[in-house]
């Protein structure tokens, strides 16, 4: 599909709607559309998106400033149809064999009119491309523009419904301003929110991205870490009963055991022997991920410290200790911490942590972690978060859906 975006700027002009603009770019080239941005500012960032600059489209164009001063003051400048014209030429030149154009917030402000009135001309002229007005913010619900808006031509083109257009905005209580503002139901309106790239968020590194990646990571709810190596001491399988019985309330709760076997013992191989078939009698063979599966080499000091700020709970069932860094290393991370009832993890982790005895019925230990994630607004927003905010997310439920449907 061929798509076209444009707004006053692109990046790498800093600015919301400029992240923005960026993203859907990125995630349209990804899914293997032609795409190309529009803007005044901004020069090309990505080889797979084409960036045509018109500076005519910039809200800090020279002649559109001109232009603006006349009609801030409710005078339409002789000069204004001529502009038009010409944005329109050129913008025909970029858009007339695309398929979608889609306009971020210049048909929603008042910062350059004129490219909101060759927009809709177009919108109006040609069957191609189809309209798609993705409103960020509204001039005319703003106290701060009303003084520069008046009735008539071409102020009310950002507060008359386009019919041949899609409307978006960003939140439901943007579509509620707009539908009151243009006359419409509010079904008349589409939402599709901003979202966050997690993966650039916590600077992970590129084989924590593989990873996360390879085990869907970011749709586990709770990720549960236990950085070890595979040796009896660590007592793995009681953490296997946990996770267990932990799946019964969350069905997709994942725990990642980061280490490989330990390297002194030669008994390691049939302990990690019974981990797995323990794994298959618990029926939890896509919840408990050893990373050795995944990987041959040591982990990174980087990787394992990305795994920390990704998962949701420490659990340190180890039978013993000398002293226990994963403890100091999860009160960095600001996770929970649920970790067997030895003097050097107690001592570590005070009163700031959850013990469990050794000889605990592990299901019992399992409600512990289930009421304290229940009970958890950190952890609720962040599941949410990962679930509906991710720009993958709002790329495959909001964007793919409304571009597939002409």
């Amino acid at each position: 599909m061929n798509i076209c975006l444009i707004h006053y700027a692109a990046p790498p002009v800093i600015g919301g709607v400029e992240s923005v603009i960026g993203e859907h770019a990125r995630l349209m080239a990804e899914h293997d559309h032609k795409v190309t941005l529009i803007a005044g500012r901004g020069e090309q960032t990505d080889e797979r998106i084409q960036f045509v600059k018109m500076p005519l489209v910039d809200s800090r164009d020279k002649d559109i400033l001109v232009i603006k001063k006349e009609l801030d003051h409710g005078r339409i400048p002789d000069g204004f149809k001529k502009i038009v014209d010409q944005i329109k030429s050129q913008l025909l030149e970029v858009v007339s064999e695309a398929d979608w154009l889609i306009a971020h917030n210049v048909c929603s402000l008042n910062k350059n009119l004129a490219v909101t009135a060759a927009l809709k001309q177009i919108s109006e002229e040609h069957l191609r491309p189809h309209f798609i007005l993705w409103h960020h913010d509204l001039a005319w619900t703003t106290p701060r523009y009303r003084s520069e808006l008046h009735n008539g031509y071409p102020w009310d083109l950002l507060s008359t419904d386009w019919p041949d257009a899609i409307q978006v905005v960003v939140s439901e209580p943007r579509r509620k301003e707009l539908a009151r503002l243009l006359k419409v139901t509010d079904d008349r309106i589409r939402i599709v929110p901003n979202g966050v790239d997690a993966n650039r968020f916590w600077k992970l590194a590129g084989e924590t991205e593989m990873i996360c990646r390879q085990l869907d990571l970011f749709s586990s709810d709770p990720l549960i870490l236990l950085p070890v190596r595979i040796t009896p001491r660590k007592n793995i399988e009681f953490a296997l009963k946990i996770l267990g019985k932990l799946c019964k309330e969350f069905k997709n709760a994942k725990m990642i055991i980061t280490g490989p076997l330990g390297p002194h013992n030669p008994a390691n191989v049939q302990y990690y022997e019974r981990l797995i078939n323990l794994r298959r009698e618990e029926q939890i063979e896509n919840n408990l991920l050893f990373l050795t599966e995944l990987i041959a080499h040591p982990l990174d000091d980087e990787v394992v410290a990305d795994l920390y700020r990704i998962s949701d709970i420490l659990l340190y069932p180890s039978k013993e200790e000398g002293f226990g860094i994963p403890i100091l290393e999860a009160g960095l991370a600001g996770i929970q911490v649920f970790c067997a009832d030895i003097p050097p993890l107690r001592e570590l982790g005070g009163s700031q942590v959850n013990y469990f005895g050794l000889e605990d019925d592990p299901s019992k230990v399992a409600d512990r972690v289930v009421k304290s994630l229940q009970s958890s607004h950190r952890y609720g927003l962040r599941k949410r978060v990962l679930r509906d905010y991710t720009w993958e997310k709002i790329y495959s439920n909001h964007i793919l859906p409304l571009i597939a449907e002409r």
